[in-house]
């Protein structure tokens, strides 16, 4: 079976508050009118949720080297506005919310992006990231944003957006909970479970899906649902994933080495061959050994070019018991099953 690589090219728009963008479109900023060059380094500030986290958001100040940070979100207003520039040194901090593709089909949204020496993208529903970018400027401002260095973090639904795959709720109804681990185990074709390609074109986040609010919100099983059927889709043999803890962040250099900081835990998973059951209507089935998860703390470390870091490993699992999915984990070091290909 094929996984659904959602690109469903909706409508969008951009709203003016304090500066008139477009006619749906809203520009906030606070600090020097006049955008400044700067320095910008690269870098990725992968956050879980929750809480925001000071020193994330300061680690994504500092690779701006003082210039203008830029907040993206489809809803909301520029709360975000004072909270940064308390926190950071900058020369201006700007809300920019595009509540639909109309808006994100404006020129200037990406004008914006454009000048940005950093970029946040907020919480909330990622859905309507990948609705109202795909195929508009704004998709093409942040590929470029990427390509010239320019730091990016993403909280949420903000980090969902950010690897090669991205689970994109697309599917979700308005009246629908959460996408659910036991939900996704049990059927790994719900219609709930969507995968899409990226919209950022982060090299270091190439072939890795994320997920978040991870361990308060038990995703471990939906994430590797979401691998699994990456996997089952085409040729791909290996699939990575990264599950981010509430109040907790990675940070991750350009060349792959990154650093656990906050409150809890950042979970790594490899998952290599294809699944053994992965079909409409049965519950996912992996074989023994295909599955690697390395749990990382804050002040820890991960290298995402080679997959090491300094946390536990374990070999994990999928169980079933009286019709209810287990994730058993065996610590230790991890062996490839060729059983499961």
């Amino acid at each position: 079976m094929k996984v659904t690589l959602a690109l469903l090219l909706g409508m969008i728009p951009v709203a003016g508050a304090q500066t008139q963008q477009a006619p749906h479109a809203m520009y906030y900023r606070t600090g020097a009118a006049a955008d400044v060059v700067g320095h910008p380094r690269a870098g990725y500030a992968l956050m879980g949720g929750g809480t925001d986290l000071d020193e994330a958001f300061r680690w994504l100040c500092d690779h701006a080297d003082g210039g203008d940070l830029l907040v993206l979100r489809a809803s909301g207003d520029d709360a975000y506005n004072p909270y940064i520039r308390g926190l950071c040194k900058l020369n201006s901090v700007a809300t920019l919310v595009i509540p639909d593709r109309e808006a994100a089909l404006d020129p200037s949204a990406s004008g914006r992006i454009q000048k940005a020496a950093a970029i946040f993208i907020s919480g909330g529903d990622q859905s309507k990231y990948t609705r109202y970018w795909r195929g508009t400027p704004v998709e093409a401002g942040l590929r470029d944003a990427v390509k010239r260095g320019i730091p990016i973090g993403g909280t949420s639904a903000g980090l969902a957006v950010l690897g090669e795959y991205i689970y994109s709720a697309e599917n979700d109804r308005p009246n629908d909970d959460d996408l659910k681990s036991e939900t996704a185990l049990a059927d790994p074709f719900y219609r709930q479970v969507v995968v899409a390609p990226d919209l950022l074109g982060i090299p270091i986040l190439r072939g890795i899906i994320t997920d978040t609010h991870f361990d308060t919100r038990h995703r471990e099983g939906r994430l590797l649902v979401f691998m699994a059927r990456i996997l089952a889709s085409g040729p791909a043999t290996e699939i990575r994933s990264i599950g981010v803890d509430e109040k907790t962040a990675l940070l991750v250099e350009p060349d792959g080495s990154s650093r656990v900081v906050g409150m809890g835990e950042v979970d790594f998973f490899v998952v290599q061959g294809k699944p053994a059951v992965c079909e409409p209507g049965q519950p996912l089935q992996i074989g023994m050994n295909a599955i690697q998860e390395q749990q990382v703390h804050a002040g820890e470390s991960f290298d995402l070019k080679t997959w090491q870091g300094s946390g536990r490993i374990y070999a994990v699992s999928v169980i079933w018991t009286n019709g209810q999915p287990v994730i058993a984990m065996t610590p230790g070091p991890w062996v490839h099953s060729e059983a499961n290909r």
